[in-house]
């Protein structure tokens, strides 16, 4: 692996990790203030993130059950697919020489 992907992929991890202050069931968000569209995206793209959290403490949970219903889901499910289908994006492509 080249050194600059190395770095990019420590830069991102120490990110997420620094970020994940804002993981799902954390009590920022209650009863009168519900997670929108953007805290969709943001909990989508830490939901393997809040999903190990979640083992050790209860209280964290994958998805924010104070949401505001479907901007909320939209921004959740773009962020995982769109998190996912960005892995293929570092596959190397098998060349075919026969």
């Amino acid at each position: 692996m080249k050194k600059r992907h190395l770095i990019f992929m420590f830069a991102f991890l120490t990110m997420v990790i620094l970020l994940t202050g804002c993981v799902p069931g954390d009590g920022a968000n209650n009863a009168q203030d519900h997670a929108g569209f953007f805290w969709g995206i943001w909990h989508g793209w830490i939901a393997p993130i809040s999903l190990i959290i979640g083992l050790f403490n209860h209280d964290i949970r994958v998805y924010e059950t104070f949401n505001s219903g479907w901007w909320y889901d939209f921004g959740f499910y773009i962020a995982i697919i769109s998190g996912f289908g960005g892995l293929s994006l570092f596959r190397r492509k098998k060349s075919n020489r026969d």
